[in-house]
């Protein structure tokens, strides 16, 4: 099959981006501004060695903590990841405030993560159109990881999106955006290996000649599953209906006044993970985690290995990534073992 992928898919992409996201009427090609991709993880990888250019200093800047794929794809392109922290004090949003002069200047390339992986935390419209203007200013390019972008609590507050924001201002061409969205946790289908990437025409005209090279191509069959799966919204209501429901008996069984505050967790703005802050006299966040696994068969993450050290802090320290995937009486049953484990600590 063609790199580019059918036209019935993307044209499918087109519509639900269109209607998702409040875009004027044909305002996204999907001849030159959307690629299908097989999974977003390829895509956000090899994005980074098609965009930059490292025959002079280059940095890529990240929420920290983050998904890892972030740091990966900066080191084998060749530029310098540099971390913008993420703190309880911000909501876990990154405080671009804290980026200087000098690191706008050597940045090409800004990863951000709206629903946040792993802590839920959301991008406001306005924020997201101030960070479109500093692209502007700096000339770098704006990654925006939307994947957790339907996985949200409130039906009322769906997640703004980067061409959103573009589109809002004026930029109907998203120069300088790329967005990248997943069927694995929309229709919660993570084996299909289905998503895409839109956005600016030029840049993407860069990475489908870099992904012609190095990429995978999705199969006809499952082109035409995606594209009945963007087609359709009923399932994905459905979906958010289950995650609601694990969230609430999560937090019911954690809550912290009956657990004396050794764990502090509060529902995210969306995605599908709980960020929890543990407060327990014996165990940080790595030693829990392994107490996890062999007292209670638990599989959680350690916060800290979420992000990196700078200024001698750890912003995911004494954190867990709690991921809400499985069914709902299994999360259930997850978060009553967390809380016996806690009790006998």
């Amino acid at each position: 099959p063609n790199s580019l992928g059918s036209m019935a898919l993307r044209e499918a992409i087109a519509y639900w981006l269109t209607q998702r996201f409040k875009l004027p009427d044909n305002g996204i090609d999907p001849n030159s501004q959307i690629l299908p991709v097989c999974g977003t993880r390829e895509a956000l990888f090899a994005f980074a060695q098609a965009v930059i250019d490292n025959s002079q200093p280059a940095s890529v800047l990240m929420p920290n903590p983050f998904y890892q794929i972030y740091e990966g794809a900066s080191l084998l392109a060749g530029a310098q990841p540099e971390y913008v922290p993420c703190s309880a004090a911000s909501s876990w949003l990154p405080d671009f405030g804290q980026v200087s002069e000098a690191q706008w200047q050597r940045c090409q390339l800004l990863y951000i993560c709206s629903p946040g992986n792993p802590t839920g935390a959301v991008l406001g419209l306005e924020a997201l159109k101030d960070l479109l203007e500093l692209a502007q200013r700096y000339d770098f390019i704006v990654a925006s990881d939307e994947c957790y972008s339907e996985i949200y609590l409130d039906e009322q507050k769906p997640p703004a999106g980067l061409l959103q924001a573009a589109a809002d201002m004026g930029n109907t061409d998203f120069k300088r955006c790329v967005v990248f969205h997943s069927l694995s946790k929309r229709s919660n289908v993570p084996g299909m290996r289905s998503g895409f990437v839109a956005g600016d025409a030029q840049v993407l005209a860069q990475f489908r000649r870099y992904r012609t090279y190095h990429g995978s191509t999705m199969s006809p069959a499952v082109q035409s599953a995606s594209a009945v799966a963007w087609a359709d919204e009923a399932h994905v209501e459905q979906n958010r209906k289950l995650y609601r429901a694990k969230f609430d008996g999560f937090l019911q069984t954690l809550d912290a006044e009956t657990l004396d505050g050794r764990i502090q967790v509060s529902a995210p703005s969306a995605s599908f993970y709980l960020w929890p802050r543990l407060n327990l006299a014996k165990d940080d966040d790595e030693s829990f985690t392994r107490r996890l696994l062999c007292e209670a068969g638990l599989r959680v993450l350690p916060g800290r290995y979420l992000a990196r050290d700078v200024n001698n802090a750890n912003p995911g320290k004494n954190h867990l990534r709690l991921s809400l995937v499985a069914s709902v009486d299994d999360c259930q049953q997850a978060a009553q073992r967390i809380r016996e484990l806690i009790l006998a600590s």
